[in-house]
Parts: structure tokens; sequence; C-alpha cells
């Protein structure tokens, strides 16, 4: 789960609750697209990108 990976990989830099954050609204940028196959791998890019450049 994308949730959980990223929990794990900024867990020292974030809260959960954060990581969930980032994530819900990384996932709503992608809502209403006609193809939702890539969804979570984007979500989680995108989430990733959010959280490292919070991070420093």
């Amino acid at each position: 789960m994308v949730v959980e990976r990223l929990k794990s990989a900024f867990g020292a830099t974030h809260s959960p609750a954060e990581v969930e954050e980032v994530v819900a609204k990384a996932h709503a940028t992608f809502a209403g697209r006609p193809v939702r196959e890539f969804v979570p791998v984007l979500v989680e890019r995108r989430a990733r990108i959010i959280l490292h450049e919070s991070a420093g």
C-alpha cells in the first residue's frame, strides 16, 4: 500500500497523519481522469516529491 510505504520511508521526518494527508491530496489531483490504471504509481511519485521537499 502506498501510504504504508511512504510512512516507512518518511517516518523520521513526517508524522503518519502528514503522510496520509499528502497522499490524499496527491490522489485528489487525479480525480476524474479517464485512465485510472497508473493512479497509484503516480500518487506515490507525487507524494514522495512533496514529502521530500518538505523534509528539507
